[in-house]
């Protein structure tokens, strides 16, 4: 990710910072702290103004995306008392094969190796639902296993 920096006489600074997904955004910090966020489709073409934020606003904020709040970590490396094992929550989309199958019909554990320990549909949780267990598109299954039956039961899911 690139980071171009101009400074603005009379305002401030602004950096602008290329996205891998494709964009911009533009941060404009001014001298007495505010700082203002843009989204832009590229450097040489105006966006859209995302926020305008006070000078304690923005400090919250930055400190947020730095990590002094919550530090993600890499999944990937990540141990845990379950092993290799890890807790995932997979989403049975819309128009899904599995939209209103049952559980048991899914051979999720045995196609993917990854076990269904409860399911999520809106504010309701059902912890370690039956095989005949109807899904529906918006489900949250909440499954167990490790980074592959993980990738697999997402696959197997969401195709």
């Amino acid at each position: 990710m690139t980071v171009y920096e101009t400074d603005l006489p009379g305002v401030g600074r602004k950096f602008d910072l290329d996205l891998d997904a494709g964009g911009v955004v533009s941060v404009v910090v001014h001298h007495d702290g505010r700082c203002e966020l843009y989204r832009r489709p590229a450097r040489d073409e105006s966006g859209e103004k995302l926020l305008d934020l006070n000078g304690e606003e923005a400090n919250k904020l930055g400190s947020i995306l730095e990590g002094a709040y919550f530090e993600s970590v890499n999944v990937d490396a990540l141990s845990a008392p379950l092993g290799d094992a890890i807790i995932q929550w997979v989403e049975v989309t819309e128009g899904s094969a599995f939209d209103g199958t049952t559980l048991g019909n899914g051979e999720f554990e045995h196609e993917t190796g990854a076990t269904v320990i409860a399911v999520q549909r809106g504010e309701e949780t059902v912890s370690n639902p039956d095989p005949d267990f109807e899904l529906a598109g918006g489900d949250l299954l909440v499954a167990v296993g490790t980074h592959e039956e993980q990738a697999a039961l997402k696959q197997r899911v969401q195709d």
